[in-house]
């Protein structure tokens, strides 16, 4: 028994038809049927790319917001103090743009996406 099925305390069988070779019968997927699997894709690359610190998250300047409120809004979803927030605000209304954090892909995505719901106009891209 696997540490797995262990776990589970169940024991877990598979019928294998006659005439279908594994190569190895320790572990196995099978593509769900009409899917394909494309071996021409790296894995760990991805992976890799995912989960590196190579993400920017940036806000963009706009007509909209008052620079007290996006000062908080910088406190609060990104948890900077007073002094850091108020400098990215100032960026962003001098220059029109400012790149308020680095991080992997997903926590990129999320920081944006609550940016946004702060009525912020915020992008992201791979350094």
């Amino acid at each position: 028994m696997s540490q797995v099925e262990l776990m589970l305390g169940v024991k877990i069988l598979i019928q294998i038809p006659p005439g279908i070779e594994l190569g190895w019968k320790e572990s196995f997927t099978m593509a769900a049927p009409g899917t394909e699997t494309s071996p021409d894709i790296d894995v760990e690359k991805k992976l890799k790319e995912a989960f590196a610190r190579g993400w920017s998250v940036i806000v963009w300047n706009d007509p909209v917001n008052l620079m007290e409120y996006v000062v908080y809004v910088f406190k609060a979803v990104l948890k900077m103090n007073e002094q850091d927030a108020s400098r990215h605000m100032w960026e962003v209304h001098k220059q029109g743009k400012s790149v308020v954090a680095r991080e992997t892909r997903e926590k990129s995505e999320l920081l944006v996406h609550r940016l946004r719901g702060f009525g912020l106009n915020a992008t992201m891209e791979q350094n």
